[in-house]
């Protein structure tokens, strides 16, 4: 079937409703839109599986713009398959409404992630592509493909340069991923200018370089050519990149091809000489012609109704020739933990030492049994993260089904991925590395909590006891970095219980991502009951010794054994102590006042904090006049007990803080 001229109407109406979107807001980015309508009209209306009557179904074709800049192209698109309405568009960029200035997941109805930061839409689809081979391999069975769909991405010259964009792209081609298939809007462009001044890359040769299979469309506009590369890169056994070189705000005379065209409204002199070159009448506004709207029903919606109608029946069939693979499958992909999940995972006795970062694992062998979803690995240190399941074979193109992910080391693209199998569903993702690499991952970590998405991070390595590696990998600042970020469940247990309850609250999220932060050298197990262990955690912080009001000690991680010891130590010179353990400082300050007076006891003059990491945020619990035992400077280079030591955290050196007038 050839393109015709409602075809063409309807790449026009793109444009159209993105300049005109762009003009009543006085801001956004139309010239990404005006370029890139071609690609994006023929992905959707002869290739994506994406029904506007259902954006959930779960076998839809994911499509991620990764320029989320040029946000209006696909708000464009939404509106035209139905499933978003006009005066959507009339109020973009504006509070409260469902066309925001850069697509959020969950928002908008059709937006599968959130993305503006150039790089991580891109990055994000390499989990999405993860996920879906993972669960085809895992889940199809002889005829029954419940599995089976595509992730499309456009992305920009912007994404190209990111860093993050050449460590999931490495992935991506390593790992096989041949349902990613991305569109590259080649135009030339960046925000300051021709792209030449930055950025000079051999894009075939790269991606080539990566194991990609790699097209080129020499024009953007010419869609028979772009509907020709897009079949053929769905039948290469590698993941795709079509360049496709456009011109960026085409059709506005004065500045089609210049930076001018990316990040601002053409105004009125300059809209109205693009309309007229798109046949358009200027002096209308937001206008769609029936006949555009038909072509989308015709095209888009009859094929995607028809896809998930057999899609269901399918799965109908599949859950009658494969009960348990069903039952399985769906819990998975509604996000249900399987009932008694967290039985096996082991509790631990009063004085058993051992580190945080093996109790994490104890707990990550107990799940992965009781827990099909769950997926992942780390960034090259799986081996001192202790993420890997050990009955599981590897992730990889020849076993796809594996649960152990090498992501090597690529700690943001790594952390992106997971983003993006957590969007894509029937996954539990989680991802490992040193709690000093989580500044790679950062922008990663907030998008992820920004989305609600529930990823758990595993940051072993926690503190200056990490030895002889340094300062460069002992953290100090990271845990306060991390506590900042809305929405983030940042945890540092004390001890192997307090481990398994933060897995639990991990595990049981469905809106927020969670970071576990681990140590590296053994802890003690502190004498308190499970059960007040858990609600503790849970709650974010709880009393864990009690001897009376004479002085408080708030601790995390490592420094709660520590505490405890030094009011052991305390009580024999008379002095009654209370010992806090706060291993989640973002949630316990969002309990209800009288559970935090509990836990404060504001009555008590004597008050110290003690963590070996920047002091910053603990004057909420000990205020202005409270003692400090943290660390606000550098690390050093020695054997960990010794560094520990030169750095106060004895019991000795606790006493004397909490004791000094």
């Amino acid at each position: 079937m050839t393109f015709d001229k409602t075809d063409q109407l309807a790449i026009n109406t793109i444009r159209t409703l993105s300049i005109d979107a762009v003009e009543k807001a006085q801001s956004g980015h139309p010239g990404l839109p005006m370029g890139a309508a071609p690609m994006a009209y023929t992905l959707w209306s002869r290739h994506l599986n994406f029904n506007p009557n259902s954006v959930d179904w779960f076998d839809r074709d994911r499509f991620v713009l990764s320029a989320g800049h040029g946000s209006m192209l696909v708000y464009s698109l939404l509106h035209l398959t139905g499933a978003l309405e006009m005066e959507e568009l009339k109020e973009f960029r504006q509070y409260g409404s469902k066309t925001p200035g850069h697509p959020e997941f969950k928002h908008t109805d059709g937006v599968e992630i959130t993305t503006g930061p150039l790089g991580q839409g891109l990055a994000m689809s390499v989990g999405m592509a993860m996920a879906e081979k993972h669960l085809a391999a895992k889940y199809n069975r002889d005829q029954f493909n419940v599995v089976d769909h595509y992730t499309y991405v456009i992305a920009s010259d912007g994404d190209m340069m990111e860093g993050v964009s050449h460590e999931a792209a490495s992935l991506a081609g390593h790992s096989g991923l041949d349902k990613l298939i991305v569109m590259y809007d080649s135009n030339d462009i960046s925000l300051d200018g021709d792209l030449d001044k930055a950025f000079s890359e051999r894009i075939q040769n790269r991606f080539e370089g990566y194991n990609w299979h790699y097209i080129r469309v020499d024009d953007g506009n010419d869609t028979e050519a772009i509907d020709q590369a897009i079949t053929e890169a769905k039948s290469s056994d590698k993941p795709v990149l079509i360049e496709v070189k456009t011109i960026i705000g085409y059709g506005a005379p004065n500045k089609q091809g210049k930076s001018a065209a990316h990040g601002a409204a053409l105004g009125p002199e300059e809209r109205q000489a693009a309309f007229e070159y798109y046949g358009f009448d200027p002096e209308e506004t937001f206008v769609v012609d029936d006949s555009v709207y038909d072509r989308f029903s015709e095209t888009l919606k009859t094929r995607s109704n028809g896809k998930e109608a057999e899609w269901l029946q399918n799965l109908e069939d599949y859950k009658a020739a494969h009960p348990e693979l069903h039952k399985e499958l769906t819990e998975a992909i509604e996000g249900i933990l399987p009932e008694g999940y967290d039985k096996d995972m082991p509790f631990y006795e009063a004085g058993e030492s051992k580190a945080t970062r093996a109790t994490s694992s104890d707990m990550i062998q107990a799940l992965s049994k009781s827990v099909p979803a769950l997926f992942g690995g780390a960034a090259d240190l799986a081996s001192s993260n202790k993420t890997n399941v050990k009955d599981e074979p590897d992730f990889s193109k020849e076993t796809p089904a594996g649960r152990n992910i090498w992501f090597g080391v690529r700690e943001f693209g790594m952390a992106a991925s997971l983003n993006g199998m957590a969007a894509h569903g029937g996954i539990r993702s989680y991802g490992g590395t040193f709690l000093i690499f989580s500044d790679y991952m950062k922008p990663a970590v907030r998008l992820s909590a920004l989305m609600k998405l529930p990823v758990t991070f595993v940051f072993t390595h926690d503190s200056v006891a990490v030895g002889e590696d340094g300062p460069t990998h002992e953290p100090v600042e990271q845990l306060a970095g991390l506590r900042a970020i809305p929405n983030l469940n940042a945890i540092r247990p004390a001890d192997g219980n307090e481990t398994r309850a933060a897995w639990k609250v991990a595990m049981e999220a469905t809106e927020s991502p969670t970071a576990l932060v681990l140590t590296r050298q053994n802890v003690k197990t502190i004498d308190v009951p499970y059960d007040k262990v858990e609600a503790g955690v849970q709650k974010g912080g709880y009393i864990a010794f009690d001897e009376g009001d004479d002085a408080i000690l708030f601790a995390t991680g490592s420094e709660v054994p520590l505490a405890v010891d030094a009011a052991e130590q305390l009580k024999t010179q008379g002095v009654k102590v209370k010992v806090a353990s706060i291993p989640n400082m973002q949630q316990f300050l969002k309990q209800d006042e009288a559970y935090i007076e509990s836990v404060l006891n504001p009555q008590i003059e004597n008050r110290t904090a003690i963590e070996m990491a920047a002091s910053l945020g603990w004057h909420k619990f000990i205020g202005m006049h409270g003692k400090l035992h943290t660390i606000d400077t550098y690390g050093a280079s020695a054997p960990g007990d010794l560094v520990v030591e030169k750095y106060g955290f004895t019991v000795e050196r606790v006493l004397q803080t909490v004791l000094e007038k």
